[in-house]
């Protein structure tokens, strides 16, 4: 039988396409072809994706030849382009990790609560003030994030219109490139030259300790690596948990009529999401699982959405249900690459979606929902346009 083809679009933006539906029916390990060809291991099972996640035989590293493109544009940067954390395995990793804990531990996490909020009070007078209808990708699931990284990061007050705006025509599309540079370039200087300037952020931690011996250009490349990972993940949820509890209106009301449930409701919305459908690795050795050998140099996708859907899980896992336990989903990727900021992107959403709804709460779409435009299925997935009104 022929592989299923890999990426495939959504035809519903917060359900997993019908293809991978239908290869976790061959089992938790499978097979992909991907653009070129080549094929590739697919895993949908739960168990097996976190036994492989935490196995350090798989490796993140770009730089192996053998490490699946999941595009031809991902192949023609793969060899140019290594991002830190994310792209290489440990010990490099772990050391690029360690100095980063400090700024994402649960006690820095919470201090961070009361700028979030007077943040999302701030994007939210905007959008209130200029009225119904309303755009709210441009409006508030993209600058918020945009506002919360410029203070994680310690980027001077008086320059986040700057940062801000770069940050949101950078990762929606907008002269990517440019705003790239331009971003690296004002960074370069922020952590060089103007060290003085530094508040309290994640620059200023770095940049600061005395045994610090990080290259200012690595510690701007890290940087870089958060603010493009935890802006687009972060906005995307945001956009797709707005209409998707907009478009499940019973789910909404059990939030209104007990506000208790939002963490738990969050910890769903990630688990029923999955935006970051499709974790890549490289096998360094052969490895025995499931019955089936992943050879050394063998490609494997984590098919995030059917993993965090699989049957033998959870009843109904399909369905949205804010009273059930959720926090052993795969949808922050599992073992030593399990995403550095997970709870800064909790506090964020809570946060935002709560006094969203609680200051708009006659919030509804203003096009029919199948009308909506979302993400291809290449991208983190999330909405390209959300037209509401109140």
């Amino acid at each position: 039988m022929e592989p299923t083809a890999f990426p495939q679009d959504r035809t519903c933006p917060y359900q997993p396409p019908s293809g991978y539906q239908a290869v976790a029916e061959d089992g938790p390990i499978s097979r992909l072809k991907l653009w070129d060809g080549r094929e590739v291991w697919a895993i949908t099972g739960h168990a097996e994706a976190r036994r492989l996640l935490a196995d350090s035989r798989l490796s993140t590293d770009r730089r192996n030849p053998a490490f699946p493109a999941t595009s031809e544009a991902a192949a023609s940067i793969k060899n140019r382009l290594t991002p830190p954390l994310v792209g290489v395995d440990d010990p490099v990793h772990k050391v690029q990790r360690a100095m980063l804990i400090p700024s994402f531990t649960h006690r820095r996490i919470t201090s961070l609560r009361p700028r979030i909020q007077e943040i999302t009070d701030r994007v939210l007078d905007t959008v209130v003030e200029k009225g119904a209808p309303a755009e709210l990708v441009g409006a508030f699931a993209q600058p918020m994030p945009s506002m919360v990284m410029c203070h994680l990061l310690g980027v001077p007050y008086d320059d986040h219109d700057f940062f801000e705006e770069r940050t949101t025509r950078m990762l929606s599309g907008q002269n990517p490139a440019e705003s790239w540079g331009e971003l690296r370039g004002y960074m370069l200087d922020l952590v060089g030259e103007n060290q003085h300037r530094l508040g309290e952020g994640l620059f200023g931690d770095l940049v600061s300790t005395p045994e610090s011996k990080v290259d200012r250009g690595d510690l701007v490349d890290l940087a870089m690596v958060i603010l493009a990972a935890g802006h687009e993940t972060t906005a995307s949820m945001l956009s797709l948990g707005i209409f998707t509890l907009l478009d499940n209106p019973e789910r909404l009301a059990e939030l209104a009529a007990d506000p208790a449930l939002w963490p738990a409701a969050i910890e769903e919305l990630l688990r029923y999401l999955s935006i970051t459908d499709g974790f890549t690795r490289v096998a360094k050795e052969d490895i025995e699982i499931a019955d089936v050998t992943i050879r050394k140099d063998d490609g494997i996708i984590f098919l995030t959405s059917v993993i965090n859907r699989a049957k033998d899980v959870r009843e109904e896992p399909d369905s949205l249900s804010w009273r059930r336990t959720t926090r052993d989903h795969v949808a922050f990727g599992f073992g030593v690459h399990q995403c550095l900021g997970q709870n800064l992107a909790r506090v964020i959403l809570e946060i935002a979606l709560r006094k969203l709804f609680d200051r708009l709460p006659g919030l509804r779409l203003a096009a029919a929902a199948q009308d909506i435009p979302f993400k291809p299925g290449i991208a983190v997935q999330g909405l390209l346009e959300l037209p509401v009104t109140w």
